[in-house]
């Protein structure tokens, strides 16, 4: 099941609501999102709920041991098997293909891999369990004791199956003593319309322009048909990505925020307008915000961060990073294509933008961040490189000059409100009027007007549309 589905909207959505909020008992309440999430995730692949408690189950028996040994080599001992466990599912889910034909390739070797299906969400939620148990050893945090309560941090539908990665630290007094209340509530609804917005009318119709020029996984671009692609035709594919790819998980990201809201859950930002960042260090502080945060204070600053074996640190970080979106080499060489401009900027490039204008500093990080998609979006090398020559060998086509003139015309109203939204216009406009807010009449129907005026159009784009994914799905 996905937010973006008229199932979700008219059916889960308002009966989880009014389930919940028919008592006040707390406990009542943790059960009905418990049962809630489990059904969500089990919407389309049952079987794997199992894992799910079951890992679940092992994490919070572990953390409860750590706890009581803390300081010993038992309590190091509990970590090691909360790594093994969880990354090792990891490795047998998502990676056993990938590692099975390396293997092959190295070795000449003929062996097959078990081929299981991947688990929606899996490299989320096996963040959540790891930075839990890790926390509880290094003492930051106390372990829970209620497995129902535990089980709701991990199985939350809101962020559980796409992000963002929920720390526990951050909401572990929620967990155990919410306060909803109706500000938070509307507050809530109105987050998650907008990032209905941004998923079902500006993410969308952008990847309806990427399948055009690019493909994807069910209709794959082909030789001959990149042969027969302009440049021009090109860049705007790969533009369109990248409107796609921001708006699709900023927009989930959105939507996850103000369900927990609704829930009265208060998670952090995930993304903080990453296209207007003046360097790629930027950018990443921006996009993604909460597996940064994870890589950062997990991998980097454990290894050494900024104190010693810096490049070598970066390395690590960026070949994992790359490595977690997915079990092929085109994310590796995404995820390094990158660490060589952090590493670059780290030497002596940042010092070199700070003193240049603004302007400039912000077009190198456009210029370095779209081609990067290129390397993100296509897992063949073949058609990789193939995009990549074609990008850049300026080669005009037929009617290519003209098909893009037709699209970015048709599209024109829709491409200037994407690129508006790119940019913090809306966040300052709405700061405004909430300062205003007093000062405003019928500012709470205002609000919901405007909310009523948004899922309307979310409907109408949706009815009718049978091609609505998720890219962070797959991951």
């Amino acid at each position: 099941m996905v937010f973006a589905s008229l199932i979700f909207l008219f059916l889960f959505l308002p009966l989880n609501l009014l389930l919940y909020y028919s008592s006040k008992n707390a406990t009542w309440r943790n059960w009905v999102l418990i049962l809630f999430s489990l059904a969500f995730y089990g919407w389309g692949e049952p079987i794997w709920i199992s894992l799910l408690i079951l890992s679940s189950m092992m994490d919070w028996a572990n953390a409860l041991f750590i706890q009581k040994h803390r300081g010993t080599k038992w309590g190091k001992a509990g970590v090691v098997f909360t790594l093994f466990l969880n990354l090792g599912l990891l490795a047998t889910f998502k990676y056993d293909q990938f590692l099975v034909d390396q293997v092959n390739a190295v070795l000449g070797t003929s062996f097959t891999a078990p081929g299981y299906a991947l688990p929606i969400g899996i490299s989320f939620y096996t963040f959540h369990t790891i930075s839990y148990v890790v926390d509880v050893y290094r003492g930051d945090i106390k372990a829970q004791r209620n497995f129902p309560n535990f089980l709701m941090y991990v199985s939350l539908y809101s962020s559980l199956v796409a992000g963002p990665i929920i720390r526990y630290a951050h909401v572990a007094t929620e967990i155990d003593s919410r306060k909803e209340n109706l500000k938070d509530f509307s507050l809530g609804i109105s987050r998650f319309c907008i990032g209905l917005f941004k998923k079902v009318v500006i993410a969308n119709v952008a990847a309806e322009l990427v399948r055009k020029y690019m493909g994807d996984n069910g209709d794959p671009l082909t030789l001959a048909e990149l042969a027969n692609l302009s440049t021009a035709e090109a860049w705007t594919g790969l533009i369109m990505f990248a409107l796609q790819i921001y708006f699709d998980f900023s927009g989930y990201s959105d939507m996850a925020i103000g369900l927990g809201r609704m829930f009265g859950f208060h998670f952090r930002e995930n993304f903080e307008y990453p296209y207007i960042s003046k360097s790629i260090s930027e950018f990443w502080r921006r996009w993604h915000i909460s597996l940064g945060s994870i890589f950062r204070d997990y991998v980097y600053i454990p290894l050494g961060g900024n104190k010693k074996r810096v490049y070598f640190n970066l390395f690590v970080v960026w070949f994992l990073t790359g490595m977690w979106h997915g079990p092929s080499w085109n994310f590796i060489f995404w995820g390094l294509y990158f660490f060589v401009f952090i590493a670059l900027e780290k030497a002596f490039l940042q010092s070199w933008l700070d003193k240049i204008p603004a302007f400039f500093s912000h077009i190198y990080a456009l210029a370095v961040i779209i081609p990067g998609w290129v390397i993100f979006y296509f897992t063949d090398t073949e058609m990789l490189w193939g995009y990549v020559k074609k990008l850049f060998s300026f080669s005009p086509a037929a009617d290519g000059y003209l098909d893009v003139k037709n699209t970015l015309t048709t599209h024109l109203f829709w491409l200037v409100l994407a690129l508006v939204l790119c940019m913090p216009v809306f966040h300052k406009v709405k700061a405004w009027v909430e300062k205003k807010e007093r000062r405003i009449s019928l500012y709470d129907s205002v609000t919901i007007g405007f909310n009523v005026v948004l899922l309307f159009l979310c409907v109408a784009q949706l009815v009718g549309k049978s091609y609505n994914p998720f890219i962070y799905f797959r991951f």
